[in-house]
This record gives C-alpha cells, structure tokens and sequence, in this order.
C-alpha cells in the first residue's frame, strides 16, 4: 500500500478550458492588430525620407527595412515593436486583460489601463489613439458582418433568446437579441445578433426581416425559444411555416416560481419526467398527471405548463437524435453564462454599438468550439421533407396499384 501524498499540480498551458483558449486566441489577434497599427504609424513618420535615385526609403517588403543603410550602418533606421519588445514570444499576463478589453472597454483609458498590463505602462504602442482605432476596427468587423449575404445558408434549427448582461448599456432595459442557428451539416453559427427590448414583438421582426432581406428565405424547420411573446409573434409573420418548441428550462422555473417551495421539488421531478420521457406517450402521460395533481390546488401553476403543451412536445416530431438539442435554448444559454462570468459593472455605460463590437468578438471566438449536433446524418432527410413521428423516420407508404391504373 503506497502512501504518496505528492498531488500533480496542472501546468502551464494545460488548461482545456474552452473559454481560455478563446481568451488566448483574442490577446493574440489584439497584439497582431496592435503592431500593424504601430508598424503604419512607424511608416507614415518616416514617410518623407527618400534614397539617393529618389525611392521610398523605409519600406514594409514584408518587413520593415531601411533600403538606403547596409546592415552595419549605425544610420540605418530600425523598426523595433515597443509593445513586443524584441525576442518576447510570450507574455505572463496575457490572458487576464482580454475580457476587460472586450467587455469592460468603456473609454480608451480603459482599454490604455488595461493593455498596460502586458508590456509595461510606458509602451508607446498602447497610446490612446492607438486603442481607439483598434476599438474601430471591432466596431467595423461587426458592422461588415450584420450586412453579409445569406443567400447560400440554410438552417434547419434556430435557437432565441434575449440576454440581458451586467456590462451596462446606455439603457438598462435594452438586451442583446441572439439567434443561433444549426446547418444542415449540423453546425451551430451565430445567426442574429443586435440590441433591443426581449418582449418586443418590433424589435425581433425587425432582426429576423433583416435575415431575410439578406437571403435567408427558407424558413427553418423549427425554432426553440421561451415564452417572450414578442418573438413568437415575430416569427408567425416572417416565417409562419415555423414550429415553435417552448424552452423547457425556462418553462420550468416559471411554473415552480407559481409554486410554494415546499412543493417544488417534487414538482421538478415531475416536470422532468416529463420532457425527459423516451416516447409522446408516456410524455403525455406523465403531463397529464402533472395537470391532475396540481390543478386543484395550484391552479395557476398548472395552467402555465398546460397552456402550452403542444409547443411543449414539438420536438417529438423529429428525429430523437436531437431532442435534447432542440427542448432547451441551451446552445445560447451555454455561450452567454460564460459571458456573463467575464462581464463587470463599469463606472461608466457603455454606448450599444461599443457593447455590442466587444460581446460579438467574444460571441464570434466562442462559436469556433460549438459541438455539432448529434445525428447530424439526420438533417438532410429533415431538408427533403422526411416526417418524423415519435422520434423515428417515417416510411413512405407504396402507391396502391389502383391509384396507379387510374393515373395511367
């Protein structure tokens, strides 16, 4: 019998935390930025000298060089980054500073306070117009990607949700509207992505128009969402095809909130025994006993699940593969817990368009390790109008022969 105590300690860069990879990633893309940034400034000072037969003296061929000095001559200009200083390949404090800058980011000073952190406090690189135009270079990635053509997507699935963050806006009572979507390859892409109010009905007709008018013209199957009546309003009139399947965790903190606590843990039991069951009809079983058990005495609590019941079960009709994707809005839950997590309250309110460049960098990172969907060898048939019932295809019945004889 061994009685080590020795524990082996995680080491450096063996964390697998998906979130700190794309934190990782981000510093990384930011310093790129940051040098070319530096690099254009360095040109543009040095602009007006020239070389003897009257050339462009410091040039970027791909790198900066001095094209009139030899390499030995003490007048040859040099470029050196101030914010990688020469041989630095890695930088302790990489990693902590990113959320800030992408989320915390209410002014340059902010952004200056917080890069600094890298390099040292004293880094030409880090001046403030150099971080107000890296925020515009953000700002303008996620303005070129609300206007990109649609017109070659196709979802089969939409998942909706509103997201309200602590990062504050300028009006507390805005969100951010997200609409993710899952391809007919089983990908999930970040689909829709702006600011507005969750219960107005304008505000989600307008973002899914928007799709529209941008070549996103075959509705999806359907779309997982909770009970905001604003988007299901919106969604009747841009894409009334559309199947509606009630997020059921939202579905089932409203009823047990209708609850008193005493009763609510066996409720939840029951609740999921329902959306968790193999089959419809043991879910319609189970839902009917939910309704004859509490309607009597909790009657409002039942009639918030019965209301909905249909919308409830959508899922059943397709393959079972991926009901546990389609029954909750998790996909963008998910995302934006870890969003939430890395945004703070700051001393100033962000405008919408700052807060929306930062989330959507974020957003855009996180989407790289999205899983695909399980059964995703399903999709296709779900695009070529095969039903599913009970979870499972549904053959298509032979031609009788005298439906044959009459056609001939």
């Amino acid at each position: 019998m061994q009685n080590d105590n020795i524990v082996k300690l995680i080491q450096p860069g063996a964390v697998s935390d998906p979130l700190t990879e794309i934190l990782r990633n981000g510093a990384q893309a930011l310093l790129v930025q940051a040098v070319e940034v530096e690099v254009a400034d360095f040109l543009a000072k040095h602009g007006d000298l020239k070389t003897g037969d009257g050339h462009q003296r410091v040039v970027r061929q791909p790198r900066v060089r001095d094209r009139e000095a030899g390499a030995d001559d003490p007048e040859r200009i040099r470029f050196t980054p101030a914010i990688l200083p020469p041989y630095a390949r890695r930088s302790k404090s990489l990693e902590m500073p990113t959320p800030i800058l992408y989320l915390k980011g209410v002014s340059t000073g902010d952004f200056e306070e917080a890069l600094a952190a890298l390099p040292g406090k004293d880094a030409p690189g880090l001046s403030a117009s150099t971080i107000a135009r890296l925020k515009e270079v953000w700002i303008d990635e996620h303005e070129r990607w609300q206007k990109r053509d649609l017109s070659a997507r196709r979802y089969v699935y939409v998942w909706a949700d509103g997201i309200h963050l602590q990062a504050r806006l300028e009006d507390d009572k805005r969100c951010i509207l997200v609409i993710i979507g899952a391809t007919p390859e089983g990908k999930k892409e970040l689909v829709g992505f702006t600011d507005g109010a969750r219960e107005s009905a304008h505000d989600w007709r307008e973002l899914l128009l928007g799709l529209k008018r941008r070549g996103l013209t075959m509705a999806p199957e359907l779309a997982a969402a909770d009970g905001a009546l604003g988007f299901w309003k919106a969604l009747g009139e841009v894409w009334p095809s559309t199947r509606e399947q009630r997020c059921w965790v939202h579905k089932t903190a409203n009823v047990l909130n209708k609850l008193p606590k005493s009763q609510q843990p066996k409720a939840k039991r029951a609740l999921q025994d329902i959306w968790m069951a193999g089959t419809r009809n043991d879910a319609e079983a189970s839902f009917d006993a939910f309704i004859e058990t509490y309607e009597l005495k909790y009657e409002k609590a039942a009639g918030c699940l019965k209301k909905d019941r249909g919308a409830l079960l959508a899922y059943y009709g397709f393959p079972a593969e991926h009901w546990k994707h389609l029954r909750t809005s998790n996909p963008i839950e998910s995302t934006f817990a870890t969003v939430r997590h890395r945004t703070i309250r700051s001393k100033g309110c962000l405008s919408n368009k700052t807060a929306l460049a930062m989330v959507f960098k974020l957003v855009e990172g996180a989407q790289k390790s999205w899983r695909r969907l399980d059964g995703h060898n399903q999709l296709p048939k779900i695009v070529r109008g095969v039903k599913f019932t009970g979870g499972l295809e549904v053959a298509a019945r032979p031609e009788a022969p005298q439906a044959r004889f009459a056609a001939a």
